[in-house]
């Protein structure tokens, strides 16, 4: 095999979260194309996500795992580490949604999201970033944030703050790992045809008095790019993150939106 047809990811070993469906499992398949072993992982039934993966199972790994648990996040690693050898590359993605005025938020919904899209996002970035560092051989991290990272919304407040907090603790992470050759960054998705957002729009019609559907049809008209993304639209810069093409990037969140968001 040539340099121009080489394999970005070959052998190399990733964990996903959130790889049930939508982004996370996209990114599952456009990194076992490239070679990689991967250790898919979400709070679904293990049987039924290994059963996504069948053609490949001899490089997928499938976990149920809970990021809020302390000892599913040290599960989930340790079980890479014991099947494929160790960890190369993280896709931090499982997170949760939710919406309402800010007048009626809730403790409850607080504790839900942050428990998830920030304290889960947070640990385990933590934990497999202790076991690059101590494999000494460097690696990627890539959380995944939002463009309701870069702005408040007055429906999605404690969504808005926890992917906010991706970008900040992104950024944070990067620069205390940089000595030890780790990379780590995040993507912003825009507005992206997944099956939450048919949770997403059910809440828009439900606040804003809407018909079902129409919520979805606006965002997406409204896109510069003129329609929503897709999940495969996420799995190029997913693999450039994870790849050695991004090698002298780090500390960034990059938006991935149809030009929704601009900086």
């Amino acid at each position: 095999m040539n340099s121009e047809t080489a394999l970005k990811l070959q052998d190399k070993v990733a964990i996903i979260t959130g790889a049930a469906s939508g982004i996370g499992e996209a990114v599952a398949r456009r990194y076992l194309d490239e070679g990689a072993k991967v250790v898919v992982v979400d709070v679904k039934d293990e049987g039924e996500l290994a059963q996504r993966f069948t053609a490949i199972a001899d490089r997928v790994l499938a976990l149920r795992g809970d990021v809020t648990k302390r000892e599913d996040i040290q599960r989930i690693v340790d079980s890479a580490v014991e099947r494929f050898g160790g960890v190369d590359i993280l896709f931090n993605n499982a997170a949760l949604f939710d919406m309402r005025p800010i007048l009626d938020e809730s403790w409850d919904v607080y504790d839900r999201l942050f428990a998830v899209n920030v304290k889960g996002m947070f640990f385990l970035m933590q934990t497999v970033a202790k076991r690059m560092v101590e494999q000494g051989r460097g690696g990627k991290i890539i959380n995944m944030s939002s463009q309701a990272g870069r702005r408040g919304e007055a429906l999605v407040s404690h969504y808005c703050a926890t992917k906010a907090a991706v970008i900040s603790y992104t950024q944070s992470a990067a620069l205390a790992l940089a000595k030890e050759r780790i990379n780590v960054n995040g993507i912003a998705p825009g507005v992206v045809d997944t099956p939450m957002w048919e949770q997403v729009d059910a809440l828009f019609a439900k606040y804003e008095n809407r018909p079902l559907g129409e919520k979805k049809r606006l965002v997406g008209e409204e896109v510069p790019l003129g329609r929503m993304g897709l999940p495969a639209d996420l799995t190029g810069a997913a693999l450039f993150l994870a790849s050695a093409d991004s090698d002298y990037i780090t500390a960034q969140t990059l938006n991935v939106d149809g030009g929704n968001w601009m900086s």
